[in-house]
């Protein structure tokens, strides 16, 4: 996730308020924790150093986001690609 939102892999685990986008990012893969590897709020939440309830706010805030048909589709790719097993790379990204 650090590589596909251009964020610093810290800023994702750093347990203090940052930037928008390494918020948006750190509530992405929380989202994603949960959806696709059916990980609990709690089990996130002590990954990431937060409350089970930081993480059920973070999904509600992503699923919100979807509906933006282009975020949308960025999450879904992102799904498959995790579903598949595989990491995002710096060029899967290139817009």
């Amino acid at each position: 996730m650090a590589l596909q939102k251009n964020v610093p892999i810290r800023m994702l685990m750093h347990n203090t308020r940052c930037s928008l986008p390494a918020a948006r990012a750190r509530q992405l893969a929380m989202y994603l924790c949960h959806v696709v590897f059916g990980r609990t709020l709690a089990e996130i939440g002590e990954a990431f150093g937060r409350d089970r309830t930081t993480v059920s706010h973070a999904c509600a805030i992503i699923e919100d986001m979807r509906d933006d048909p282009r975020f949308d589709e960025e999450v879904c790719a992102l799904e498959s690609l995790l579903e598949q097993g595989g990491v995002p790379s710096e060029d899967s990204h290139a817009h």
